[in-house]
């Protein structure tokens, strides 16, 4: 496994704990807030907590391993992270999620908000709201 290996590189160890988390992430395609990882972690590690949930995360988050998606609720989820600059599409129904690439225009976008506001731009973070075509299936059904 890429994490496993990636782990490694960094000196780090591979415990119970942070197998549980990652097997967890690897389950789902929508984001879980730690709370939820700390639920079904449990079930493969009884032992974890939610500090260790927490702790874990950011490791994880640091070497690019999971990616912190802000929902509409105002909570965080995590999920997978694909290596590579992407964002994140999310159902406002369903709560799946699907990453995409970044696009040439985002930068021509930064390019004049920066020549606007002089501030100089170092990251960002984009994503969009909506529904999944499997959402989009079932309010069409409903709807007639």
């Amino acid at each position: 496994m890429e994490w496993e290996r990636q782990l490694t590189q960094a000196g780090l160890r591979i415990t119970a704990s942070r197998r549980s988390v990652m097997q967890v992430l690897q389950q789902v395609d929508a984001p879980l807030s730690p709370q939820e990882i700390l639920n079904q972690g449990r079930l493969i590690h009884a032992n974890l907590g939610l500090v260790t949930v927490y702790r874990t995360l950011a490791l994880f988050a640091e070497l690019g391993l999971v990616r912190r998606v802000h929902q509409e609720d105002g909570c965080h989820g995590y999920v997978v992270a694909t290596p590579g600059h992407l964002h994140h599409l999310i159902c406002k129904y369903c709560g799946r999620s699907v990453e995409f690439r970044g696009d040439d225009d985002l930068w021509t976008l930064i390019e004049r908000v920066e020549a606007r506001s002089g501030y100089r731009v170092h990251s960002h973070l984009l994503q969009l709201f909506g529904l999944c075509p499997d959402c989009q299936s079932e309010q069409a059904a409903s709807d007639e």
